[in-house]
């Protein structure tokens, strides 16, 4: 494996009602692939997971090296099939966030070199056996033991193996973000995978981490970057409905803030989440506060829970499955589907399987999958 073990945890919440206006949080996700959020588990230098993500997190040259590592595979890997930039940008989110935070040049190079914990068997960071040192250094900046280096978290044995010059300076450094990158596409293609298989990008996420609980980690964020990746069709769309959708589309990337968001835009939101968070320090929006904003737009006035905003307009049975909805629906989730009490989220649809969501705390505005949460409750029609 190339990376050290990382951990996943799901998580839910529940709805509260706070300063006389209840707001909805996020659904406990219903299966591991479809999972978002990991828990933060950074070592000092910035190494680990953190919540949340969108092609919005994205660093611009960070995404440069991603989309161009695919360009180059296939001089490499010609068998190699699928390859996109999600799949690197899964890989790359959960091993260091992007690189966020560092300096990355317009050659690529990432500075402060990201170094993970020294694999000598002591339990940080998850590490239980001892990998003696390969490079004399060279790469880990330690000739004591073994580390995993640069943002897509190789061990210097496994760079050894895999790494190229993308970045033309005649040198494959891990700490380059093109060469990195390149190196991540020729680990995940192997002989000359296909990706584009279920079974075989399971296959190449397993490789690069040994772990069941990576691989769900991973292949979630890959998940939800290619739903980021495609924006919607509104080709068909028009009126009022097309007026909701390109309001809310405009707001991704904007935190999510506990109880944010009003039909005049982000706002500051209030304290606190079930698992703590408090919006009060985030202007931004909570789902109900995106829906109510985005509908605004269009001359519609909701009420401010998504509970009470099931309960408005022509109602769409869950029992039709997600295939009855249209652009525009507001599209819900609850603990106990069939009863509206205990509703808690609620999205806006956009088509093709996808709704603008404002997921939880942690999180930014951001297109996804409608079944990236369980406990799907219906929708309803409001235009």
């Amino acid at each position: 494996m190339s990376g050290p073990r990382r951990r996943m945890a799901l998580w839910g919440c529940v709805m509260a009602a706070l300063l006389f206006a209840a707001v909805c949080c996020a659904a406990p996700v219903g299966n591991a692939i479809s999972a978002y959020v990991a828990l933060k588990a950074g070592t000092p230098d910035g190494g680990g997971i953190v919540e949340g993500g969108s092609a919005a997190d994205i660093p611009a040259r960070m995404l440069t090296a991603y989309k161009k590592a695919v360009q180059q595979v296939e001089r490499h890997v010609p068998k190699c099939q699928g390859m996109r930039w999600p799949i690197l940008a899964g890989i790359a989110k959960v091993e260091s966030n992007h690189a966020i935070g560092r300096t990355i040049t317009a050659g690529g190079d990432i500075r402060p070199k990201i170094y993970g914990v020294l694999l000598n068997g002591s339990g940080q960071g998850g590490n239980t056996t001892v990998l003696p040192d390969t490079d004399n250094g060279r790469y880990d900046g330690t000739a004591s033991g073994e580390r995993a280096v640069g943002p897509f978290q190789f061990l210097p044995s496994t760079w050894t193996s895999v790494g190229q010059d993308a970045s033309g300076d005649q040198t494959a450094d891990p700490h380059n973000a093109d060469d990195a990158a390149l190196g991540a596409a020729l680990y995940q293609c192997g002989q000359g995978r296909d990706l584009t298989q279920r079974d075989q990008l399971k296959e190449a996420v397993f490789q690069y981490n040994h772990s069941a609980t990576y691989v769900a980690n991973v292949l979630g964020w890959i998940d939800h970057y290619t739903a980021a990746a495609q924006d919607p069709n509104l080709t068909d769309v028009s009126g009022g409905v097309r007026t909701v959708i390109e309001a809310a589309l405009a707001q991704r990337g904007v935190p999510y803030s506990w109880g944010g968001g009003n039909a005049s835009g982000p706002s500051y939101g209030i304290c606190c989440s079930p698992n703590g968070k408090s919006g009060t320090g985030i202007k931004g929006f909570d789902c109900s506060g995106l829906t109510t904003y985005a509908y605004a737009k269009a001359g519609v006035r909701l009420p401010r829970t998504a509970a009470a905003q099931a309960g408005m307009g022509r109602r769409i049975p869950a029992r039709l499955g997600t295939g009855a909805l249209k652009p525009g629906d507001l599209v819900f989730y609850a603990y106990a589907p069939g009863r509206d009490s205990t509703i808690h989220h609620v999205g806006i649809y956009t088509g093709r399987g996808q709704m603008i969501n404002a997921a939880r705390p942690g999180t930014v505005v951001r297109l996804d999958s409608v079944n990236a949460m369980s406990g799907y409750a219906g929708g309803v029609r409001l235009l």
